[in-house]
């Protein structure tokens, strides 16, 4: 790794970078870069503008005998780089590629402190307009001095196993020639002239504008801040997501087989209290008023639709029409005036269209006709009331987008789908383009001009995806999604006990291998929801998720008893076939170091209760024993030799391990200064070799109890007795177990089922 001495700090456009601390600030806000990523930022904003080859990368961030494929490896960390500074490659503001050399930082640099000003602060030290400039900015060209040939190895990213994500080009992008010649012009022009021209030309009033949503061109995907998050992981199913008018709530229908937990709820975007408004179970399509006082809502009853209204806060409940339409398209929407709520009714003909619910005397009006064997649904009114858009269906089973004046009028069609339209579509907050669910051949959520032109996908939003909504501030996207993966939840052992509750989900992803830092404080786990398997540490709770490696290949993380390190496991790919290494990283950030890298397929580290050991599996004898090296480096010892596989250190002097790496291994033993190796008595055979750990007092294991369920068993080491502390509905895998030995954390899999999921800073 690089060694850069005194805190130096970079600055270019909005971001600013401290080479010594390793960190990338935005307007201020932290981003999130660690590892190779944010090392060869630091090569590139060292040498502005001069050309960085590969083979210059390759010497600085992967010397030796790394054996992984560098070329993946570095456009993989390219990529990252690029999408942490909102730039991409076909018009880069920051990193150009010059194909097959290498890469150049294009953009200005400046050096960040108090011997060196920037281009704002030298306009601002112009006495008045009749003063010459007697100070310009300085760009500094540094080369990075070469790595040591000691220097820790770090594996590299696998090409397409990251995937990058489409972000917004509103940036503030600085140059050294446009510093300079707001220089020049300073010198002729008012201070005022100079000041406006800086401004329009950096683009901080672009900055401006897109902070208050205006000017922003909708059609652009590359929104690189964008943040998913779930909004509800109840174990019963949600759905049809409405935002409140400041954006802060989320109004939701909750299906559930217990009595009187169906109905409408509201929830704060962040926070975790849920509150109940209707306890039926027939409740849905749940819509805000403007003044953010009631919600409209329809109830089914066989054919016929009643649509009420209620205080957000709870109350009485009043009716204010009832229709005979069908139960499949129930959606309402409040009008911006607060005058109108728009639904999808039957009409004489039997047809489906869209009716205008007048609330001042509670009569509804036809506003679309369709043609025989047509049915229009899912009205939705454009942000000023003007205008108002809808599906509509025809025998054919063919689909699409409408948009009409609101009062009635002309119709005009935006979309044909060959896909299933799956719910209302749904207005950006500037009513500039349409997003609406497909599911088919295309599945996810799709973006659609209205003045006209191709649907595009919203990458953040693909997969089985349905029933957008968008709030009218805060940029925010709420909608549905079917959750399909691996989630991490824990256990508590005591009083009052046995009380499961998720911790970390990623929706379609896999999140595993959970381990609690040893003063319990922290959380890390292995994840795919960058793209690749990773390693992620949260706070305790799950919350506040920070990247710690971008390999792609990460697994199997676990903590030094002293928590300054983690050990964990990368290979050439995801299969556990394949050869993996032994690598270590720092928890508050840095290159990972190599500890066990070779030929051998080396996996599952774990650490010795003295922090002197790193202990793992290999293959190198010619079949999987348990190895160690030690934590600094060094040659593999080995320890058994009859079999091992995922080991773990007790308080009572022994090591213990699984005899094999298939299901229901049987648990075996040895002494840590060496000794005979023996099975674990009374017999444990977990349900997996890694449904199992070690513990202060004894083993924690995961295996089948009454009626053939998943059950958390412990085997007291001192009294030699086994006890069952839980049983699980699904299996558990990864345990971990808190020092206090109060809470096992652990990851399963999950069942399928919707769920409400909230993307921030949409646009």
């Amino acid at each position: 790794m690089m060694e850069i001495n005194g805190s130096e700090r970079r600055k270019f456009g909005p971001y600013e970078v401290d080479l010594h601390t390793h960190e990338l600030w935005k307007h201020g806000v932290r981003v999130k870069l660690v590892g190779q990523p944010f090392e060869i930022l630091a090569v590139l904003v060292r040498r502005p503008g001069e050309l960085v080859t590969r083979e210059e990368l390759r010497a600085q961030l992967w010397p030796g005998d790394t054996f992984v494929d560098f070329d993946h490896g570095l456009n993989a960390a390219v990529n990252k780089l690029r999408d942490a500074l909102c730039d991409s490659a076909e018009d880069p503001k920051y990193i150009e590629t010059l194909p097959r050399r290498g890469y150049r930082f294009v953009a200005g640099v400046e050096r960040s402190g108090p011997e060196v000003s920037s281009a704002v602060s030298a306009v601002e030290q112009i006495p008045n307009k009749s003063e010459p400039v007697t100070r310009q900015p300085t760009i500094q060209s540094t080369h990075v001095p070469s790595q040591s040939s000691d220097a820790p190895t770090h594996p590299g990213v696998r090409d397409g196993w990251l995937p990058r994500s489409l972000h917004s080009g509103d940036e503030w992008h600085t140059t050294k020639a446009k510093t300079h010649l707001a220089l020049r012009v300073a010198l002729g022009c008012g201070l005022g002239i100079v000041v406006l021209w800086v401004l329009v030309n950096i683009g901080i009033l672009d900055i401006l504008r897109s902070l208050h949503g205006g000017d922003r061109k909708e059609g652009d995907e590359r929104v690189r801040s964008r943040e998913v998050m779930a909004l509800t992981n109840l174990s019963d199913p949600t759905s049809e997501p409405a935002f409140s008018p400041d954006g802060s709530r989320v109004a939701f229908r909750r299906e559930s087989f217990l009595p009187g937990m169906a109905g409408l709820y509201v929830k704060q975007v962040g926070g975790e209290d849920l509150k109940q408004l209707t306890n039926d179970k027939n409740d849905c399509c749940a819509v805000w008023s403007p003044d953010g006082k009631w919600i409209a809502f329809s109830r089914l009853s066989e054919n016929q639709r009643t649509i009420y209204q209620m205080p957000v806060e709870g109350g009485e409940v009043r009716a204010l029409c009832s229709t005979a339409t069908g139960s499949e398209h129930a959606e309402l929407d409040w009008s911006p005036d607060g005058k109108s709520i728009a639904f999808a009714g039957r009409t004489a003909e039997g047809r489906t269209a869209i009716f205008m619910l007048s609330l001042s005397d509670s009569k509804p009006r036809a506003v679309t006709m369709p043609a025989a064997g047509e049915g229009d649904w899912g009205p939705a009114f454009s942000p000023n009331g003007e205008m108002l858009t809808f599906v509509r269906s025809d025998s054919a089973g063919m689909q699409g987008i409408l948009v009409m004046p609101s009062g009635g009028g002309e119709m005009r069609r935006l979309t044909t789908s060959v896909g299933e339209i799956v719910g209302p579509p749904a207005w950006s907050p500037n009513g500039e383009s349409i997003i609406f669910g497909v599911h088919g051949q295309s599945n996810g959520l799709f973006r659609v001009p209205v003045a006209g032109g191709v649907p595009a996908a919203i990458r953040e939003a693909e997969g089985t995806v349905s029933r957008p909504a968008i709030s009218r501030r805060g940029f925010r996207l709420a909608f549905q999604q079917v959750a399909e993966g691996r989630s991490i939840s824990q256990l508590d052992l005591t009083p009052p006990g046995q009380k499961q509750r998720s911790l970390v989900m990623t929706l379609n992803g896999e999140d595993s291998a959970p381990q609690l830092s040893p003063d319990g404080k922290q959380l890390v786990f292995a994840s795919t929801r960058a793209g690749g398997m990773d390693l992620w540490l949260t706070d305790r709770d799950g919350q506040n998720a920070v990247q710690l490696t971008a390999i792609g290949t990460a697994n199997s993380p676990r903590w030094s008893p002293d928590g300054k390190r983690i050990a964990f496991d990368v290979g050439l790919g995801l299969d556990w076939q394949q050869p993996r290494a032994i690598f270590t990283v720092d928890p508050k950030g840095g290159l990972p170091r190599a500890l066990v890298q070779d030929r051998y397929n080396n996996p599952v580290p774990s650490w010795s209760r003295d922090g002197k050991w790193v202990y793992f599996a290999s293959d190198r004898s010619g079949s999987w024993q348990v190895w160690k090296v030690a934590a600094e480096g060094g040659e593999p010892v080995q320890v058994t030799t009859q079999g091992g596989f995922a080991a773990w250190e007790g308080a009572d002097g022994n090591l213990y391990y699984a005899k094999n790496r298939y299901e229901n291994p049987e648990l075996w033993r040895v002494p840590v200064t060496g000794g005979a190796e023996a099975p674990v008595y009374p017999p444990v055979r977990p349900l997996d070799w890694a449904a199992w750990t070690v513990g202060g007092k004894g083993i924690l294991f995961v295996d089948k109890g009454p009626n053939d369920l998943p059950t958390l068993s412990m085997l007291d080491l001192s009294a030699l007795r086994v006890s069952q502390l839980a049983v699980f509905e699904k299996s558990a895998f990864w345990l971990g177990v808190s020092a206090d030995e109060k809470t096992v954390v652990f990851d399963q899999a999950g069942k399928s089922e919707n769920h409400i999921v909230v993307l921030e800073n949409f646009r």
